[in-house]
């Protein structure tokens, strides 16, 4: 018996030695869980910031449909805070975003605010000193894709000439650059200035709207050299390497994200005579001509009021390719551009008369008809790259 009590004991000893009172240090790690990133805040929804700045002062805004404050829009929300506004300054595709690319704006009256709208994409661009005479302060609140022929960019800099050479202040409310990771593509030569690039800049910029301002100011890019007194209202919770899906289509024919991603390379075919999807719901994502019958994807130009009235090759079936689901690398991708050009059937008439400006010189033009590789193409803007890339540092407000 007590041997038998003896063994029970051992055994009881054992068990507890190989089963020790769980400690702290013995209990598993409780898994973290992942927070959402903090939400991207505009420099719209800083009202707080804002609104104080505008007391007592008489103001004209530079908006479009894009500049939303959440759900609603910023000269709705701005005329519920009792802010003093006086008109709106309409660029290209007009307030409420319905006239066609190049096509002219008329001068309105909005129903729902009772304010004027005031053209500055018809007899003028930049506005007028009478246009400003009764505003103190200009807002700029436009969504832009970071792409130099995007002309709402030659808006802001045409508006804060204006400013300059007639004293206003103005604001620029920042919004995030869905193609603000990367720098790329030939620098502007000036000798090829237009609307669809007023300034030094490479095809991608890299830049929000209110870096770039900050630029065209401190690099004396306004006429005469004068300044324009600026204030950025920044973005909150945002880098330049954070990817960004807009809430609200930029421009018309720009419908979603992998339109806007692809921009920067089917831009170029404003400039060339190829149908990019205008007059679809597919634009900038499919490339056609009717030439081009070998080809499988087919897709057929229509007239769509609202996007593009009077589309290239409306109502004849183009044949091409369709870069819907395409995996869009950051660069300016030149291979659809060269595989089109070879397939073409009369080359000199590939290239139309606004290819030099899109590309924003007249070297792309003759590298691709030479028979350049992409690789070969790319290496001639390294040298302009790497200047304007030392240039930009002095003006990034964000990482």
């Amino acid at each position: 018996m007590k041997k038998l009590f003896f063994l029970l004991f051992t055994l009881s000893l054992c068990c507890f030695q190989c089963h020790p009172k769980a400690t702290p240090e013995s209990t598993p790690a409780t898994t973290k869980v992942s927070q959402p990133a903090p939400a991207v805040i505009v420099g719209a929804e800083q009202l707080s910031l804002l609104v104080p700045k505008l007391k007592d002062k008489r103001v004209a805004l530079v908006v479009n449909y894009t500049a939303m404050v959440g759900k609603k829009h910023l000269a709705d929300t701005l005329k519920d805070l009792g802010v003093n506004l006086k008109k709106i300054l309409a660029p290209e595709h007009g307030f409420r975003g319905t006239a066609d690319a190049g096509e002219h704006v008329n001068d309105s009256i909005d129903q729902k605010l009772g304010i004027p709208i005031v053209s500055i994409y018809g007899k003028n661009r930049k506005p007028t000193p009478q246009q400003l005479d009764d505003v103190d302060v200009v807002i700029f609140d436009i969504q832009d894709v970071g792409v130099r022929f995007f002309t709402y960019t030659s808006t802001m800099h045409l508006v804060m000439e204006a400013c300059a050479e007639n004293n206003k202040k103005m604001f620029v409310l920042d919004r995030p650059n869905p193609n603000g990771s990367y720098v790329d593509g030939p620098v502007l030569d000036l000798k090829y200035r237009s609307f669809l690039g007023m300034n030094p800049l490479p095809l991608v910029h890299g830049l929000t709207v209110g870096e770039l301002a900050r630029m065209i100011n401190g690099e004396g890019w306004l006429a005469g050299g004068k300044k324009c007194e600026l204030e950025v209202i920044t973005l909150k919770n945002w880098k330049h390497s954070d990817a960004y899906s807009l809430p609200v289509k930029p421009s018309p024919n720009l419908p979603g994200d992998q339109a806007i991603r692809l921009y920067p390379s089917t831009g170029l075919f404003e400039g060339v005579n190829i149908s990019l999807g205008r007059g679809t719901m597919m634009p900038f994502q499919v490339l056609g001509h009717p030439d081009f019958k070998n080809m499988p994807f087919q897709f057929t130009p229509i007239s769509i009021d609202g996007m593009s009235k009077n589309p290239p090759f409306q109502d004849k079936v183009c044949y091409g390719l369709d870069l819907r689901d395409v995996t869009v690398e950051p660069k300016v991708d030149l291979s659809y551009l060269i595989k089109l050009f070879n397939a073409f059937p009369d080359k000199e008439k590939f290239f139309n008369n606004g290819f030099a400006a899109h590309a924003g010189n007249d070297i792309l033009k003759g590298q691709i008809i030479s028979g350049m590789t992409e690789e070969a193409i790319r290496q001639t803007w390294q040298p302009d790259l790497e200047k304007y890339n030392a240039m930009r540092k002095k003006y990034l407000l964000y990482e």
